[in-house]
């Protein structure tokens, strides 16, 4: 039985002539804010970053980041709405379209509705990620003088393969892994990636040798897993003991926790090298081809686009997977650095080739994928005047902030709802200021009325729900109990 009085419940229709053949309205789009808001949120010294490396003057920047943003939302809607047919997507090279590529000419018009770009093209996203996956299987006979890597390329609708000193070695490594030659392209590549010792992103730490905090979690920090093994013991930039690795996967991945003790507090900012800090607003992904800048001690801001994302890299010491690729400078010691769109975390530094006087190639390790697998949570701005709301809920698909009023609902995403095509799992995470009671409801739409199908009804702000259930139009609603106040909201759905 709810907490909330029955009226809370009316019910409220879908839109006028939505049928269940019709894909998610604009309305339902994910998105957390204006374009205004959303250009808003970079800093100066991520401007002058963009505008040096991009070409892009202030204003242009801030547009960019807001059209970036929308763009990676509208893809992460079209990659569930198209299933199979999903084909991978991409900002175009100027900044200004989202191109969706879909194996079925029926899907275009889908694509189109939802204000992007459709291309038909021969191999699924899923497709393409088995054959990368089939590569990574065979990456003990890849090796760094003949492979630098090899990942998904959407726009060419291949795997591309890296090669080195000819395609001799690499045609052998595509051969060994028996995976279909005619969706692989070979690349010569003068790339020799290493992984960025003696750095810092946001703050230097020590443990023998020098690394980079990349986001502060909820107990300490996430940083790259080639600085350090479990166990490994810390010390800050000011050399005092700091903290022990708590858990640490290099290669195969690049991603590591670090546990500070009492004497140090995580906090939710990026050093801006300027005296000041960038503040975390949460990690949101961004699409390929958006724009995306970087943090680190030796080079700075450092800024450039996607190319890729579930790149796998030949490094010296084995192969790292599920890195993603960017056209970002960087140097040794930037390594396990801070990597924003905006405000929105996307990882921390791995490794690359070149350096910031000639151009290079950088891979960053997402960071969904180390709050996911250590159960972290990134500290993100306390929801104060001026800052965004709070949030525990990280590592989730999409996340949405909002306010509600003691004794009021919110529904999100965005005051609609979405579709999902297919049978599977929703997962949702509230986040609440102290002192307040909300509740979380996973609503279902049955054909007339929007029905509860999961609560999360504690007597505290912050909920989480799990639900599998099958295919349909679902929405979330985040219901004041008692008080008011900001609130974040993490969702994913199959």
């Amino acid at each position: 039985m709810k907490r909330r009085l029955a009226a809370v419940a009316a019910v409220i229709l879908l839109p006028a002539g939505v049928v269940p053949a019709v894909a998610v309205p604009a309305t339902a789009a994910p998105g957390t804010g204006s374009a205004t808001v959303l250009g808003a949120a970079a800093s100066p010294e991520m401007l002058a970053a963009m505008e040096r490396d991009l070409g892009l003057d202030a204003t242009e920047a801030r547009a960019r980041i807001a059209r970036d943003d929308k763009a990676s939302r509208t893809d992460a809607d079209l990659r569930k709405t198209l299933g199979g047919g999903y084909a991978g997507g991409w900002v175009n090279a100027d900044g200004t379209a989202l191109v969706v590529a879909v194996t079925d000419a029926a899907l275009t018009g889908r694509v189109t509705a939802a204000g992007a770009q459709a291309k038909v093209v021969a191999r699924s996203a899923a497709e393409l990620d088995r054959i990368k996956s089939g590569l990574d299987r065979a990456a003990g006979k890849a090796t760094a003088d003949t492979v630098a890597g090899w990942y998904v390329d959407v726009r060419s609708n291949t795997v591309v393969v890296l090669a080195k000193g000819g395609n001799g070695g690499a045609s052998a490594f595509v051969k060994a892994s028996g995976v279909d030659a005619t969706a692989v392209q070979l690349v010569a590549s003068t790339e020799s990636p290493v992984p960025y010792y003696d750095v810092r992103g946001g703050d230097a730490y020590y443990m023998g040798g020098r690394c980079s905090v990349g986001f502060s979690v909820t107990g300490g920090f996430v940083t790259a897993g080639h600085c350090g093994t479990t166990g490994t013991a810390t010390q800050g930039y000011n050399q005092v003991a700091q903290g022990t690795f708590r858990g640490s996967s290099f290669p195969g991945n690049d991603y590591a926790w670090v546990q500070t003790n009492s004497n140090w507090t995580p906090q939710p900012w990026v050093n801006n090298y300027s005296g000041g800090n960038v503040t975390v607003a949460g990690s949101t992904e961004s699409a390929v081809g958006a724009s995306i800048c970087r943090s680190g001690s030796t080079t700075g801001w450092r800024c450039g686009t996607v190319q890729a994302k579930n790149s796998s890299v030949t490094y010296p010491q084995g192969t790292v997977s599920g890195l993603t690729r960017t056209n970002a400078c960087a140097e040794p010691g930037d390594s396990g650095g801070s990597w924003l769109s905006g405000q929105q975390a996307q990882g921390v530094t791995s490794g690359g080739s070149g350096n910031c006087s000639s151009g290079g190639t950088t891979y960053f390790q997402p960071v969904n994928e180390i709050l996911s697998v250590y159960g972290l949570t990134l500290r993100t701005g306390s929801g104060g005047p001026g800052e965004p709301p709070p949030t525990g809920c990280t590592g989730y698909e999409a996340t949405y902030s909002g306010s509600v009023t003691s004794g009021n609902s919110q529904f999100q995403p965005n005051g609609s709802y979405y579709q999902s095509t297919v049978s599977g799992t929703h997962r949702g995470c509230l986040d609440g200021p102290s002192g307040v009671d909300f509740d979380l409801y996973l609503q279902k739409w049955n054909g007339s009325a929007w029905v509860d199908v999961a609560a999360g009804e504690s007597a505290s702000s912050d909920e989480t729900i799990t639900y599998n259930g099958t295919a349909g139009y679902y929405r979330y609603d985040v219901y004041a109990y008692s008080g008011s106040g900001s609130y974040t909201l993490g969702i994913t759905n199959p």
